[in-house]
């Protein structure tokens, strides 16, 4: 599909908005972490979707990269230009795309939940003020 937005939230998330712009900027991990006074284990973090930054570094990453925090956050906004590919994208694919998205959001909830159960049952087995 041609009309498909690589970098909108139903194809792209953060991390990928991020290694997109990273790239584009022609920049390491290595450089940009280094110019963000944060180490490359959480640069990776960042573009494999397991954390986020916090905003004054969201700010110093659109400031670098020459893109807007909204097109980094959300696919809106001032950004990168899409990949050109020699392979076209099938409305299959799109539709595998959007799949697994959904996927990826869905065990990012289960496992938040997953942490607040544990939580709760930390402070079951042992609740404050007893030691």
């Amino acid at each position: 599909m041609d009309d498909l937005n690589w970098y909108g939230p139903e194809a792209a998330t953060f991390g990928d908005r991020l290694a997109a712009a990273r790239d584009h900027a022609g920049l390491t991990q290595r450089a940009l972490a280094s110019r963000l006074g944060v180490q490359v284990a959480t640069l990776r973090k960042w573009e494999n979707d397991m954390s986020e930054p916090r905003a004054n570094r969201l700010s110093m990453l659109a400031g670098l990269l020459n893109v807007s925090m909204m097109w980094l956050i959300n696919g809106e906004g001032e950004s990168v230009e899409a990949p050109v590919d020699d392979v076209p994208v099938t409305s299959d694919m799109t539709d595998i795309l959007v799949e697994l998205r959904a996927l990826r959001a869905d065990m990012l909830k289960k496992a938040e939940t997953v942490g607040r159960l544990e939580k709760r049952l930390r402070r079951l087995i042992d609740p404050p003020g007893e030691m």
